[in-house]
């Protein structure tokens, strides 16, 4: 891994160039500095830089701000620091959504900028670390975060492993809770795009009037309110992943834009006349069936085959019961070093319970309901008493429906035994031959449902 750390210095002032170069020597392996957001692209095109400082203010139409977008579709594990002497709440906004790791107004505190950027070495160290791990962890074939053994279980980490070493669309289906973005984030950090972004943004939650800008960016002045340009999600995922959560909710015009920016690989800013290439990997969600939803016409069939490239489908929890008690036994663990409570440890009685539990909310459910009992059962070992009333009124109309079920098999044969009995006028061997079973077993049955 390499330690060294490279500085680029993007200010259009001289002086200010020269003392934070003088000022960072010590902390910084190799330092450059640009007047230009020209010169400062060509020196990051020929270095190889972890760390750049950029004044906002810059000569020429670009700005510091554009300067920081276009380092990062190059490299976005590139930690960047904005200076200026103007700042405000909405510049400093949109700096942070480009990445900016840190804003800092002038005049410039240089105790202030090494500490600064001490911290922006330690940050871009434990991502390249965060980095390697994620690879040891693919070479290992291990998926951080996902727990189960069952075989539907195990079919879903093998296809997601097959899947993740190409560049293929992937539409993940399955019902709310079973865990989709967990999958989408495992496809990227399986993939040979592990150090690019991850971007996932939920349609579902956005209003139409601000999904178009939301995806694709919008230029200065394209709109009221729009003070500054913005990067969208495809631009701030390029490289990456582009997650695209409930997919199936966005409306009809914007399954055309969308539909666009797959066929062709091309998109523009709203406002915007310049044509941006797309380079993010395309992985998308939704808890409905989407063919059905085709079928009725609410969404494009063409959109539908442009995304369901890879299809993979999430079973519910009540699917694989059997991992239940390896998901409550993580959650355990995990909450209880969370809420720094001792290790907690539950009965069986209990856990046939949890097992037993129809779970709608799948996986997210099961979740939630265990870190309420963590912070809320005193004792360190949680009992059947201390679940939830809902579990217990659940578990018990299954066990009514059980015994009903029960019931009327039983009133069934016994009927069926007097009918017999009576066609073959209580001849014993007549009636058992038409029955189907032995003598002995007619006996039996006629002794218990008092048939002599």
């Amino acid at each position: 891994m390499d330690s060294e750390l490279h500085l680029l210095i993007v200010d259009d002032e001289p002086n200010i160039r020269s003392g934070l170069a003088r000022g960072l020597e010590k902390i910084c392996d190799h330092i450059e500095t640009a007047g230009s957001v020209n010169e400062a692209l060509d020196k990051f095109d020929a270095g190889h830089f972890q760390l750049v400082i950029a004044d906002v203010k810059m000569p020429g139409d670009r700005d510091g701000l554009e300067l920081i977008s276009l380092i990062r579709q190059r490299d976005p594990g590139t930690t960047c620091i904005v200076i200026t002497a103007n700042g405000t709440v909405e510049t400093a906004v949109d700096a942070m959504k480009r990445g900016v790791f840190d804003f800092i107004m002038k005049p410039v505190d240089l105790n202030l900028i090494r500490q600064q950027v001490a911290k922006a070495a330690e940050h871009h160290q434990l991502r390249n670390e965060n980095h390697h791990l994620r690879e040891q962890l693919a070479e290992a074939g291990e998926l951080t975060g996902f727990i189960g053994n069952c075989q539907t279980f195990q079919n879903l980490v093998d296809k997601i492993r097959q899947v993740a070493a190409t560049d293929a669309t992937v539409l993940v289906q399955g019902e709310s809770g079973t865990g989709k973005e967990l999958i989408a984030r495992a496809v990227h950090d399986l993939s040979n795009r592990n150090n690019a972004p991850f971007v996932a943004v939920n349609l579902g939650a956005l209003p139409e009037s601000l999904l178009e800008s939301e995806l694709f960016g919008h230029e200065k002045g394209s709109f009221t309110g729009a003070s500054r340009q913005k990067p969208g999600c495809f631009e701030q995922a390029s490289g990456g992943t582009l997650f695209l959560d409930e997919i199936t909710e966005i409306p009809a015009k914007s399954q055309v834009d969308l539909l666009r920016v797959l066929e062709t690989g091309q998109y523009a800013r709203v406002g915007g006349e310049e044509l941006l290439q797309s380079n993010a990997r395309i992985v998308s969600a939704t808890n409905q069936v989407a063919s059905k939803l085709v079928q009725d016409g609410s969404f494009r069939e063409d959109l539908y085959y442009r995304l369901n490239i890879i299809p993979i489908e999430v079973p519910p929890l009540r699917n694989r019961r059997e991992d239940i008690p390896l998901l409550v036994e993580h959650f355990l663990k995990r909450f209880c070093a969370r809420h720094r409570r001792p290790l907690k440890t539950i009965v069986p009685e209990a856990m046939q319970m949890l097992s037993q539990s129809h779970w709608p909310g799948n996986v997210r459910q099961l979740r939630n309901h265990i870190e309420r009992l963590v912070v809320t059962v005193p004792a360190e070992t949680i009992l059947a008493a201390d679940l939830p009333c809902e579990l217990h009124q659940q578990n018990a109309a299954q066990s009514t429906a059980l015994k009903t079920l029960v019931e009327i098999t039983e009133s069934a044969e016994k009927t069926g035994i007097e009918l017999a009995l009576s066609a073959k006028k209580s001849h014993r061997e007549q009636t058992a031959k038409a029955l189907g079973i032995s003598v002995r077993t007619l006996h039996y049955k006629m002794n218990r449902y008092n048939l002599h």
